[in-house]
């Protein structure tokens, strides 16, 4: 590779980074695996990144995702442009964040010491790391379905076996857990793998649906019928906006873990635009379009593509086999990228000297049990306005603050060697910044009556009922929290700090 390619790196003297990996190595603070990459590291392209995104993004919660929003009351075109906007909002954190993993080669639990302490960004790294057990459950259970509807496929009797359901679950949870061990270069070869194969899958059901439903005219005509609330557009819409913002919000706070790898910022950049948002919108697409067509061929929406293809090729054993192994792959491709390879960092980042990337995975694997995913996925309202809104209010304050504190405060300039000093200019007070803690607590703490609510209230489909002025700022989640809590701490870094504000980092040449 050209030399010129690694010009957006901080530190690109292979002498100089061995050096300061050389001093770090000594600190309880650094590991193998959160160590800058160098050079030699940096192997994923454009097309590495973008079939990242692509492969994480076609996914069955991605094909459903438009479901919930046209149960609420949503018709197709609204439902897939809020989904759209989503995807380009979300779109500006990701990059912003992905900027520091490209420029130092850091991993997010690494990159969000500067903003909130050497020992503050475990409550960061952690919170994140929560979310993403509870999403590895929820991939795994869907994965799990799939591989249940492939063995009774392959054996008739394979539905008379006693809780057979949680025996594929557990089944595709060790195959995931195998990956695992393999460490991040079995994820990008995963991922460039699983690219195409799931595009082409996704087509074939577009273009079954419009055939068989009689054209394209008709199955959307047609797809009035899917609609099942009465709640007005302009009343979801807020909630429903942040939901599909909240979808990917986890990963542009991790992103700096994959974009460590890439070649440059351009390979990031690029390949993030490309992949995320354009395949988000054309996979919901496809959901709507060939559950609309369902409507015409049997009389009723089918939204799980499970459950369609089950139906499509029960008599065709093979074809019905086949399908299903596509569909594990699209369940295997998201989790690993999505949910295992960061709260591996940030398990490894509660104690680097003890906790190694895989080590981390499997902590993840085994909460994702725990954390009961087939109840997180048995409704609409429980999955997009709870989970997604919930969790997404949490994690947009801590975003801000990471953006606000790299972009602003330190104008993009960290210095490398402090990020693995218990004693450096990242240390604060005890390891704790108080100004990123201070701003998060800002920013969360007046949604929090309406995410109570919105748990406690059965069957909630987005509206609430008179909600109170505090109750109704939780229908515009992360949106609210994320400008609450990135002004609160530009403002709290006026305050005199022990850390100079801006590190006395060169800028890349």
């Amino acid at each position: 590779m050209e030399h010129d390619e690694y010009r957006d790196l901080a530190v690109n003297d292979p002498a100089r980074l061995a050096a300061i990996k050389a001093e770090a190595s000594v600190s309880p603070l650094y590991n193998n695996d959160l160590a800058p990459t160098g050079p030699e590291d940096r192997t994923w392209s454009t097309y590495n990144i973008a079939a990242l995104w692509i492969g994480m993004s076609i996914v069955i919660t991605t094909y459903t995702l438009a479901s919930g929003l046209m149960t609420a009351g949503m018709n197709w075109w609204q439902a897939l442009l809020t989904i759209s906007l989503g995807n380009v909002i979300v779109l500006i954190p990701m990059l912003l964040n992905a900027h520091a993993g490209t420029r130092y080669g850091i991993p997010f639990p690494v990159f969000v010491r500067a903003s909130f302490g050497v020992r503050g960004a475990n409550f960061a790294a952690i919170a994140r790391a929560l979310v993403a057990c509870g999403w590895f459950g929820i991939q795994t259970w869907i994965g799990g379905l799939a591989l249940d509807a492939l063995m009774s496929a392959a054996w008739s009797g394979w539905a008379d076996v006693a809780h057979h359901q949680f025996i594929t679950f557990f089944v595709f949870w060790a195959v995931q857990v195998a990956i695992i061990l393999r460490g991040i270069e079995g994820v990008k070869i995963l991922e460039s793998l699983a690219a195409p194969l799931l595009l082409a899958g996704g087509l074939v059901l577009l273009v079954w649906g419009f055939v068989a439903g009689g054209g394209v005219g008709n199955v959307f005509a047609r797809s009035a019928e899917l609609q099942a609330g009465q709640a007005p557009f302009w009343a979801l819409f807020p909630s429903a906006l942040a939901a599909n913002v909240g979808y990917w919000i986890t990963l542009s706070l991790n992103i700096p873990d994959f974009t460590r790898y890439a070649r440059s910022q351009r390979s990031q950049v690029v390949g993030q635009v490309i992949g995320l948002p354009l395949t988000m919108t054309a996979f919901s697409f496809i959901g709507i379009a060939v559950t609309a067509a369902t409507v015409v061929v049997y009389g009723e929406p089918i939204w799980d593509p499970v459950a369609l293809v089950s139906r499509l090729a029960g008599d065709i054993p093979a074809l019905l086999i086949l399908a299903m192994i596509i569909v594990v792959i699209a369940q295997i491709s998201t989790n690993m990228a999505a949910n295992v390879v960061s709260p591996s960092f940030d398990f490894s980042n509660l104690a680097p000297k003890y906790v190694s990337f895989r080590t981390g995975g499997i902590i993840t694997a085994v909460i994702g049990i725990i954390s009961f995913p087939w109840l997180l996925y048995q409704s609409a309202g429980a999955y997009i306005f709870t989970w997604l809104v919930g969790y997404g209010s949490l994690l947009g304050a801590i975003g801000a603050v990471m953006i606000v504190d790299y972009w602003i405060v330190r104008r993009r300039r960290l210095s490398l060697p402090d990020l693995y000093k218990t004693d450096g200019r990242y240390a604060y007070s005890g390891g704790w910044n108080w100004r990123a803690i201070a701003a998060v607590a800002i920013g969360v703490v007046p949604v929090l009556p309406g995410f109570l609510k919105a748990a406690t209230t059965p069957n909630f489909a987005g509206v609430f009922e008179n909600p109170t002025f505090i109750e109704s700022l939780y229908n515009y989640g992360l949106f609210f929290t994320f400008a609450v809590a990135g002004l609160a701490y530009l403002l709290l870094s006026f305050i005199p700090s022990r850390a100079p504000e801006v590190a006395e980092e060169p800028e890349a040449t």
